[in-house]
């Protein structure tokens, strides 16, 4: 059980302006066997929330805090950090940051031996841990080998490994393909059923809509609404437009008119390849992932990346630019063959992570960072693009303190000052609001408008359905098939459907259903 009583919190900071705002009188009751949703716009509060939940803050994240946060009956307060980790297992927005270890199979292991389990005791339940959840193809691996979302995968492993009372998840689902969120769908349900409680700080909806016993929707920090888990399921389409929220069931989401999509798409074929990709290899030291591309963008044009976790999407795009260097194949940049390096210069991408690329001192500074001479934005050009994207309260704030889907919003904001023609954006909208995205993708389509060709690397089907004119589904290292984005989204949907699953997560979420 996780209970908030009058509980507010706010970050310790030199200024005003330096801190994000924190809660304030927040009450949260998540009893044994519920789940519980946070939800709400992006910098509501939700990460402070499960911070509180689980311990780090005030604890490891300075501030201060009034109320009470009790885990199965106790004072959080009077809980040492080992104490509250037998109590409630965490899994980080960044799963990243919250690994010890540099494999996958020591990192399941990490926090029974730290528990102290007898050795045999820990092997016998990391192989259960990752049969149970279908992990067994992730076993043995390099952390940093693995996808965004198969590390998402590992980090929940690692924590459902002890079993713990109380789970806190914050934007579990970020990096997850269709196949992982269902089977993240099945692990909760099935946790839930054992009598855990579940707290979850999620920006989509639609994979917890039928699981979610409350829902608690922040503004500003505080508790500005609340429903049952029936009063959520029947909330209207426009009032959960009207909170900012996304949508509830993803079979609703429809492309704009294909009159509209049709004429977006002529443009772009009345243009040249911009970028081109013949027979593309890469690899990973010894391990092929890219095997023979063959793809072209052109300008006008916005192209989304689809495919499952670890089929070799993001690999694609970092080769693109010339992040990664390819083992043979042509990649053409405006019809003429360009080296990596030339790549570099002629292309800007959006990590998944953005946080290796966030390097300045403020909001202001980091959207023409690295930027010289002509190629440096004004001033004004800064204001306005971090007014489109909903930043400009913040131009005085270290990038550190922003929100994980504000941070997102910054990453996309210095890629758009580049100027650059090529862009590629990888999960952008990974940890945004309803609104924020949207504001994305607006900019997106008007920098495609422009004469410049982007890729985006995505699972989030609303933001196909606003940005992209055509899907292209990457299985096994390879261009499998492409769809239109038009009308219903019927061709989309059956591209992404037949992507090759994940077969032991897919299993798993069928036989806790």
């Amino acid at each position: 059980m996780i209970e908030f009583q009058q509980v507010s919190f706010a970050y310790r900071g030199a200024a005003p302006h330096e801190a994000p705002a924190g809660v304030h009188d927040v009450d949260l009751r998540v009893d044994a066997g519920t789940c519980v949703l946070v939800c709400g716009g992006s910098g509501c509060g939700k990460t402070t929330v499960t911070r509180l939940a689980n311990g780090l803050a005030p604890s490891f994240i300075p501030g201060t805090l009034s109320g009470r946060v009790l885990v199965d009956g106790r004072d959080m307060a009077d809980l040492r950090s080992w104490e509250v980790a037998a109590h409630v297992g965490s899994v980080f927005q960044n799963p990243r940051t919250q690994f010890f270890n540099v494999d996958s199979t020591g990192e399941v292991a990490f926090a029974l031996e730290s528990m102290a389990w007898p050795e045999e005791h820990v092997r016998a339940r990391v192989h259960e841990t990752m049969d149970e959840l279908g992990l067994r193809d992730l076993a043995d691996r390099d952390i940093f080998s693995l996808s965004g979302g198969e590390k998402q995968r590992i980090a929940y492993a690692s924590v459902w490994a002890p079993h713990p009372a109380n789970l806190v998840l914050d934007e579990p689902t970020s990096n997850l393909d269709g196949d992982a969120i269902d089977a993240l769908r099945g692990y909760l349900r099935a946790a839930r059923a054992r009598g855990t409680a579940v707290l979850v700080a999620e920006h989509r909806l639609w994979w917890l809509a039928e699981t979610v016993d409350e829902v608690v929707y922040l503004r500003d920090g505080r508790v500005d609404a609340r429903f049952s888990g029936a009063e959520f399921r029947a909330l209207p389409a426009a009032r959960l437009r009207a909170l900012g929220l996304r949508a509830r069931d993803v079979a609703t989401v429809r492309a704009p008119e294909a009159s509209a999509a049709r004429a977006r798409g002529s443009r772009a074929c009345a243009a040249p390849p911009l970028l081109s990709l013949g027979n593309l290899h890469a690899s990973y030291g010894k391990r092929p992932v890219l095997r023979g591309v063959e793809a072209s963008v052109r300008a006008n044009e916005v192209v989304a990346i689809v495919g499952r976790n670890g089929a070799g999407k993001s690999t694609l795009c970092r080769t693109a630019v010339g992040l990664h260097r390819e083992d043979a194949g042509d990649v053409l940049v405006d019809g003429a063959p360009c080296t990596p390096k030339e790549r570099l210069r002629r292309a800007a991408m959006v990590f998944q992570d953005v946080n290796y690329q966030l390097f300045a001192e403020s909001v202001e500074a980091e959207v023409g960072f690295g930027l010289e001479g002509g190629d440096r934005p004004s001033a004004e050009r800064v204001r306005d693009i971090l007014r489109d994207l909903g930043l400009d309260a913040f131009a005085e704030r270290h990038p550190a303190t922003l929100s994980g889907g504000q941070k997102q919003r910054l990453a996309v904001a210095a890629c758009i000052a580049s100027g650059k023609r090529l862009l590629v954006f990888d999960e952008p909208t990974s940890g945004l609001d309803f609104d924020s995205m949207r504001a994305v993708a607006q900019l997106v389509r008007a920098l495609a408008a422009e004469g410049r060709a982007v890729l985006v690397v995505t699972h989030d089907l609303e933001f196909i359905a606003c940005a992209c004119d055509r899907a292209l589904l990457v299985e096994d290292g390879r261009i499998a098939s492409e769809a239109a984005v038009e009308g219903d989204l019927a061709a989309l949907r059956g591209l992404m459907e037949t992507a090759e699953p994940h077969r032991g997560a897919a299993e798993t979420a069928r036989s806790v259903r």
